[in-house]
């Protein structure tokens, strides 16, 4: 029975999954391979087997020429020899294909199942982390680093497990002549693996350098790609250039740098010794009458076939070198702490939409981004508590860096709280089955993000299942049918990555025809209606109205005709609550209040 396991622990989501091992690269590796128990053998019966079969050709050989060499020659022998050896090698074909078949099978098994743990590994990730994660370095290993892993098995292990057997049949063979025909096959043996041990351990942190500048470059790539319009904004091209070219020389200087190890490896030149002294071995024993000649012949047949394992060995264990490396950088990724739990076993019911903050602070990790966020090192929230009834719609207001879009983040929990308690009908949380919790609450943020795909697929993102009424009457509500209709395909219109093919106005509007699809109980507008104009801001206000009716909102804003009209406003100063009330008794009680709209 295959015990199943969840990715990682804690997660904000998982999913069953066969119980790999974490611990370490190799384990983990492993514990993927083991699964494929019938593919495994498979391997190592057409090694075993090509190599056995390759070893009978020089013992036929050297049975042919004795037979040949006798006063008498006896042609006759041959022809069974020579079926022989055809058939054997017919055979060691077939054997040979099945290896290969298997290793390929299995590689490409390995590199798809690592890339749905990983990806899912991902997915349950939290912000935290993709903040700090660069997106390119994280490309680098799902891509590059997952296809070395294939690479190790095929032709990488596939090689390495062939060589063994041929490095094994000489000394299994050889007794067959004369004990003492041992002693070299068995020296080289001893020599080739404690050569190889060094050439190993010497390769593998270059092997780690070779796969981290590999994903510095990327990650490097990915950044300017993504901005390029800034980088051809601020006319910083040859600047980003240099950059580039100085990233992928480190590449360069890394790959050298293998190179120059693998060219120190010294198998070749302890397979030159080892074919002269087997050799001239061969030749004393056969002088002092205790070889004849088709046994010489044989055995230094026999010998010519560790030519195999030192031949590959440069080149496929340094391939095993690399996916080894590409394996530590993708589980150390898997392996990297979240700081949210999907608590599948939590709380899950439909939302009334009361939303309480009780004493509530928060402070983002520490890391540069987090300096980036609050420069003074303190909280970004301190002490905040109100209480918002289901159905009202709340403004949150204050000047940049108050916290505001902090403060709506810890309700569907994208960030853990550091103190209190933020509670949602009456629960913490903490306490909410976290899909249950955030398929009730939709966001939309200023930055939207919309997906390379049709807009009926992005208004439909949160109900794939939705019909084409569904989405064009959500495309209604968020006042977005009219000019979505103006494009020769309408709904079926596939908008480019992120949107950029829209205007911001545009972005927005299906980010509301979103929400309004997935009929939440909780909608947080942060600062969504910034790029409209003033021509549509009539229209939007209405169906913001109407999207809010019975529902629990709170609108980030800065905009006077979408804060008169909320039912509670909460005014933010350095962290705090600083006031709450509707607009008009803030405008009389509220110095921070007034001094907003005065700016």
């Amino acid at each position: 029975m295959e015990t199943m396991t969840t990715l990682t622990s804690p997660a904000e989501f998982t999913i069953q999954r066969p119980n790999y091992s974490h611990t370490s690269a190799i384990r983990w590796v492993f514990s993927h391979v083991i699964r494929h128990n019938w593919v495994i053998v498979m391997v190592f019966l057409g090694a075993f087997g090509n190599a056995a079969l390759a070893a009978l050709v020089p013992v036929l050989v050297g049975d042919a020429f004795n037979a040949m060499l006798q006063p008498m020659p006896d042609t006759r022998a041959l022809i069974p020899l020579a079926l022989l050896i055809g058939g054997t090698q017919v055979i060691r074909g077939i054997l040979q294909l099945g290896r290969n078949f298997g290793a390929e099978l299995l590689g490409q098994r390995l590199e798809a199942e690592i890339r749905d743990e990983l990806y899912i590994s991902l997915l349950g990730k939290s912000m935290t982390f993709h903040s700090l994660q660069p997106v390119g370095d994280t490309m680098a290993r799902a891509t590059n680093d997952v296809r070395e892993i294939n690479l190790m098995f095929n032709p990488g292990m596939n090689l390495v497990i062939g060589s063994f057997f041929f490095l094994v049949m000489p000394i299994v063979a050889a007794p067959r002549y004369h004990p003492a025909l041992l002693i070299t096959p068995v020296l080289f043996a001893i020599a080739y693996f404690a050569s190889l041990a060094r050439y190993l351990k010497t390769l593998q942190p270059i092997s780690d350098e070779v796969r981290a500048s590999f994903g510095n470059m990327n990650s490097h790539l990915s950044e300017s790609l993504d901005g390029v319009e800034t980088v051809k904004g601020a006319a910083q091209e040859d600047s980003e250039v240099e950059r580039f070219v100085l990233n992928a020389k480190r590449v360069r200087d890394a790959f050298i740098k293998q190179g120059d190890i693998e060219a120190r490896f010294i198998a070749f030149l302890l397979y030159g010794i080892a074919i002269a002294l087997g050799l001239t071995h061969a030749l004393f024993l056969f002088r002092e009458g205790l070889l004849n000649t088709g046994q010489v012949i044989a055995y230094f047949g026999l010998l010519r076939m560790l030519d195999f394992p030192t031949f590959t060995s440069s080149w496929a264990y340094t391939q095993v070198s690399m996916g080894l490396a590409g394996a530590r950088r993708i589980l150390e990724l898997i392996n990297r702490e979240t700081d949210l739990d999907q608590n599948a076993a939590g709380h899950s019911a439909e939302m009334k939409g009361e939303i309480e903050f009780r004493n509530v602070t928060f402070t983002y990790p520490d890391t540069e981004r987090a300096q980036r966020v609050s420069d003074s090192g303190e909280s970004v929230l301190n002490s905040v508590s109100f209480k918002v009834k289901p159905g009202q719609t709340v403004a949150v207001v204050g000047q940049t860096g108050a916290g505001k879009t902090s403060l709506v983040k810890l309700i569907n929990r994208t960030y853990d709280i550091n103190d209190g308690q933020v509670l949602v009908d009456g629960m913490d949380v903490r306490e909410w089955n976290l899909a249950s919790l955030r398929s009730q609450i939709s966001m939309i943020e200023q930055d939207i993000f919309l997906f390379s795909r049709s807009i009926s697929e992005n208004i439909a993102f949160g109900r794939p299942g939705a019909t084409q009424d569904e989405v064009e009457a959500a495309g209604k509500a968020a006042q977005a049918h009219d000019f979505i209709e103006t494009f020769e395909k309408g709904y079926e219109t596939v908008i480019g990555e992120r949107g950029v093919t829209l205007s911001g106005g545009q972005r927005q509007r299906l980010a509301l025809g979103r929400a309004f699809m997935t009929d939440p109980r909780i909608l947080i507008l942060d600062d969504s209606t910034s790029a409209i104009d003033s021509a549509t801001e009539d229209k939007i206000q209405r169906a913001i109205s109407a999207a809010a009716r019975g529902r629990t909102t709170f609108i980030i804003t800065h905009r006077l005709s979408q804060i008169r009209w909320a039912d509670l406003i909460i005014v933010l100063r350095k962290g705090r609550v600083a006031a709450m009330g509707t607009h008009d008794e803030l405008m009389q009680t509220s110095d921070a209040y007034s001094r907003i709209f005065q700016e």
